[in-house]
């Protein structure tokens, strides 16, 4: 009687193994389903041609026919005369000081400094 007792209670704990493992695979299946998915949207706009034209244009300034481009200059803010103040450099050092500075220093140069 007890080993039968032993021998059902040892099948019932490795059916339980077994589910788990199961379930654990069945929860990892999904996982790597969503990322297949993912990556086969990713794969789709990556090589479609709106993608493509984004990117030609973006990168290589293409144009279409028909089509126009407009270049904004930047405009000047209150950090254009703080920053470069009394130095001689171009404004493309001005440019890299202005990006060196946080941007709670430039909202505080925005705000309050406005000499």
């Amino acid at each position: 009687m007890s080993y039968l007792l032993y021998t059902l209670t040892t099948s019932v704990y490795k059916s339980y193994q077994i589910d788990l493992h199961i379930r654990d695979f069945e929860q990892e299946n999904e996982q790597i389903a969503g990322e297949n998915d993912q990556k086969s949207e990713d794969f789709q706009y990556y090589s479609s041609d709106r993608y493509i034209e984004k990117i030609a244009k973006q990168n290589l300034g293409l144009v279409n026919s028909g089509e126009e481009v407009i270049v904004i200059p930047s405009l000047k803010t209150p950090l254009d005369g703080i920053i470069g103040a009394g130095s001689a450099n171009s404004d493309v050092d001005d440019d890299y000081e202005a990006q060196q500075l946080t941007n709670s220093q430039k909202w505080w140069i925005f705000f309050f400094d406005r000499s």
